[in-house]
């Protein structure tokens, strides 16, 4: 069984509304120094991030601390927004996602919620994995056999912890929980 670490980016200087690619604002920088030492105490191995800014600044922390540089994975990235639905309409559009469920969305989005598990049980080693909301909850829906998008509420930067036997995933910890409003 490998051991896989979803870490949710810290929190970010804009909404989801707001900006495509928002960097983490300075309470993610702490969150992501925190998890930097969290995690920093764990065996190394290799870390794999989304390519968005705010996974790739909240790994650096951990990345500097092993002398390991991250793979960028685009399959671990932020839901893909169909690109009919404008910036400032994405809240609105995610939130309606978030409320449904999988087997209820698009060929878009089931496709590409197949190819974050796929990603997933692809590693052949234990790994930290840097990521984003309802990637994580893709992750743990599928560990959990539960068909709803929304599972649970990873607050910035924690940490979930699954494993994946090749086929499978397994929950071993779920991170810890906050309120998150998508704005």
């Amino acid at each position: 069984m490998k051991r896989l670490y979803l870490v949710r980016h810290g929190r970010a200087e804009a909404g989801f509304g707001e900006q495509l690619d928002p960097g983490l604002d300075a309470t993610g920088f702490r969150q992501a120094q925190a998890v930097g030492e969290q995690l920093g105490k764990l065996k190394h191995m290799p870390i794999l991030s989304s390519p968005l800014r705010r996974a790739r600044e909240t790994a650096s922390p951990l990345a500097l601390r092993w002398s390991r540089k991250p793979i960028m994975e685009e399959a671990v990235a932020e839901v893909p927004t169909p690109g009919r639905v404008r910036l400032k309409d994405r809240p609105n559009w995610l939130r309606g996602v978030m409320a449904g469920k999988w087997s209820e969305q698009t060929r878009e989005l089931a496709a590409w919620r197949k190819d974050l598990i796929a990603a997933l049980h692809a590693q052949t080693e234990d790994m930290v994995i840097f990521s984003h909301f309802i990637a994580i909850n893709v992750a743990a829906g599928e560990a959990l056999r539960e068909d709803r998008v929304h599972v649970f509420s990873p607050d910035n930067a924690s940490v979930t912890i699954l494993e994946s036997d090749g086929s499978k995933l397994h929950v071993v910890e779920l991170g810890r929980e906050a309120d998150t409003r998508v704005l």
